[in-house]
């Protein structure tokens, strides 16, 4: 039982694919990928090479890219 408390209090980001972001920003994961190499979007490196995105700041870029679109 302690050990569900403990890993209930201890809370990780959440990271995102480069297909998932591609998803949903609507665009392709090769534009994902480019974004990242030229600094646009925040990521990090896995040990592997891959890219991981926050989900929450993508998901709020995606939704500032919403608003602008309807504005």
């Amino acid at each position: 039982m302690a050990a569900q408390r403990g890993k209930a209090a201890t809370t990780y980001p959440s990271y995102l694919r480069t297909a998932e972001v591609a998803n949903l920003l609507q665009v392709s994961p090769k534009t994902v990928s480019r974004w990242a190499k030229e600094g646009k979007l925040p990521f990090l490196k896995t040990l592997g090479g891959h890219r991981r995105y926050p989900e929450v700041e993508i998901r709020d870029l995606a939704e500032e890219l919403r608003e602008e679109a309807t504005a």
